[in-house]
């Protein structure tokens, strides 16, 4: 569907990846009421899995990249989610972000604002959200970032 978020996607350069398929038993996302929960989405690109630890293997501009590449998994799966129509998202609610990170590094909001700026790039004021920023040791596959997100649609 050719609608005013595909619009603005369009306009941003972005190509969405096709919505990935679950890694174990769980489903992708969940609609309750007006509510989507998508599960958590790892940092993948064309190219395959974005993995290491940032302050180790990673600098910021690579994490917040890897971010990025969640965040397109999101919207992905979102999409989906509203039968392929982004319009019918009203807000970005929240987004957590997991990001693997060596013993000392203390920057994952820096990291996470790769998928937050996504967000309010393709929504505007809509895209602003609560959000979490988690330091964890490793995370699957050894990926750099997992992020969550829920979604308030019509």
């Amino acid at each position: 569907m050719g609608g005013r978020i595909e619009a603005k996607l369009v306009e941003l350069g972005v190509t969405l990846p096709e919505a990935p398929a679950p890694a174990a038993n769980y489903v992708p996302y969940v609609v309750v009421g007006d509510l989507v929960h998508v599960s958590g989405q790892i940092s993948q690109g064309a190219d395959g899995l974005l993995t290491g630890r940032l302050g180790e293997d990673l600098g910021i501009a690579e994490g917040a990249a890897a971010a990025r590449a969640c965040a397109l998994s999101l919207l992905a799966q979102l999409r989906a989610a509203t039968g392929g129509d982004l319009d019918r998202v009203v807000r970005v609610v929240k987004l957590t972000g997991f990001v693997a990170s060596a013993p000392g590094f203390t920057d994952q909001p820096k990291v996470v604002n790769g998928a937050s700026d996504l967000m309010v790039e393709v929504f505007g004021e809509a895209g602003r959200h609560a959000r979490s920023a988690v330091g964890v040791a490793a995370l699957p596959l050894g990926v750099a970032v997992e992020i969550e997100g829920l979604f308030q649609i019509r």
